[in-house]
């Protein structure tokens, strides 16, 4: 037997899949990002793989007409706004953006950062955290397989983010996903395949946010009620999709651009002043009355790296760094009513008590719990697949390193 298993493990390796997968709690005690970004199984995820799209291609489709999710799109389809996609399968149309009404008819944030929508009944983007001299703290694009560098330093400053997840990564890397619960993060949907969201028919649209809250749910136990639209990209007939799909529309006002780097003649010196300019802002008074959302993201290296060097100068600038519910006194995050995090006082009393301004969780809704103690009971077995780049921070003793990790293979 012991022969086998080593041939098994032997063979594992050779494809560069795991042979002993963790749980959530041995994945987040990895240090070395190649590790964290070798590919592994993990059963729930194998066991539902044909009730999603295929990972990374954008829904065409609901996968089938028997889905619960296809009746709740027939429920509310003769009521979206009669409002044209701005492009096909995901991929914007330049002649419609280029000839777009100048009165912004369609309340299309994309063109004219629009966040009052003009169709009666569709509610308001939250663009700014609420609360005076705060700042609402979150990150785009995760899971990333190899955030425990960025998440440790998370849990060091006893800091808890908003997490917009991408449903496809979370099927590529379900254990990273836990973490975010684990850790006391608030996660929302950031669409299955990230794309551009005006430029999907209705049941594509629709099946983008659905598909990735049926992930999230899957691998975490919990169900969004937030989220962020790829880009920005968002009109009113998106938010009315969004909206009867019970996820409020969390923008910004201040961009990063560090998921930009090496495009557009964005460098790293113009991402630092972007980070100044919001501490400048703070400084100035700009956030005496309302807070501020930034846009960053957990996409790479650079980014949670930036995130890292950036998070003591904003924590000696504003008065709060909260997660975006929070800083909206929204307890109750997810669909599940067992799982619940904080108000905004209650919050920052705790963090000045020096306790955790985790959530809790009662029950079995969660893969993880809320209150900030690993989850050791995920079953590990199927496949998974998917690809991503492996990263190390520059985080205490942990080493600064950048390993680019090819096509992870399926079982």
């Amino acid at each position: 037997m012991r022969s086998h298993t080593s041939i098994a493990a032997t063979a594992l390796m050779l494809l560069g899949v795991r042979a002993a997968v963790s749980t959530e709690s041995d994945e987040a005690a990895l240090t070395d990002p190649t590790a964290q970004c070798t590919a592994y199984s993990y059963a729930p995820v194998a066991a539902a793989l044909a009730q999603f799209p295929p990972i990374w291609t954008p829904v065409s489709a609901m996968v089938s007409t028997s889905d619960p999710g296809y009746v709740k799109f027939l429920s509310i389809n003769a009521s979206i706004p009669n409002i044209a996609p701005k492009g096909v399968l995901g991929v914007p149309d330049e002649k419609i953006t280029d000839g777009y009404n100048p009165a912004d008819p369609d309340c299309w944030w994309t063109v004219t950062q629009c966040v009052t929508p003009k169709v009666s009944g569709v509610k308001g983007d939250i663009a700014a955290a609420p609360e005076p001299r705060t700042l609402g703290y979150g990150f785009d694009d995760g899971p990333n397989c190899s955030h425990n560098a960025f998440y440790d330093y998370l849990v060091e400053k006893n800091q808890k983010a908003t997490m917009f997840y991408i449903g496809s990564n979370v099927l590529d890397w379900p254990l990273q996903a836990q973490r975010a619960v684990a850790d006391g993060h608030e996660i929302c949907v950031h669409s299955w395949s990230h794309r551009s969201m005006t430029a999907f028919t209705n049941e594509q649209a629709f099946g983008e946010l659905w598909y990735t809250m049926q992930a999230i749910k899957l691998v975490t136990g919990v169900t969004p009620t937030c989220w962020r639209p790829p880009l920005g990209d968002v009109d009113d007939r998106i938010r009315y999709i969004a909206q009867q799909m019970g996820l409020e529309n969390v923008l910004w006002k201040y961009n990063s651009n560090d998921w930009e780097v090496g495009s557009n003649n964005v460098t790293t010196t113009t991402v630092q002043g972007n980070y100044d300019a919001l501490i400048a802002a703070v400084g100035a008074g700009t956030f005496d009355t309302t807070g501020a959302i930034m846009l960053t993201h957990e996409l790479n290296n650079y980014t949670m790296q930036t995130a890292v060097d950036n998070y003591p100068k904003l924590a000696a600038a504003f008065d709060h760094i909260v997660p975006v519910g929070v800083s909206l006194n929204k307890t109750q995050p997810y669909v599940e009513t067992n799982y619940t995090q904080p108000s905004f006082a209650a919050y920052n009393a705790a963090r000045v008590s020096g306790a955790s301004p985790s959530g809790s969780s009662s029950g079995s809704a969660a893969a993880a719990s809320g209150s900030g103690s690993k989850s050791t009971s995920g079953s590990t077995a199927g496949s998974n697949q998917g690809t991503s780049a492996g990263v190390a921070l520059r985080v205490s003793s942990l080493t600064l390193g950048l390993v680019v990790l090819g096509a992870a293979l399926a079982l």
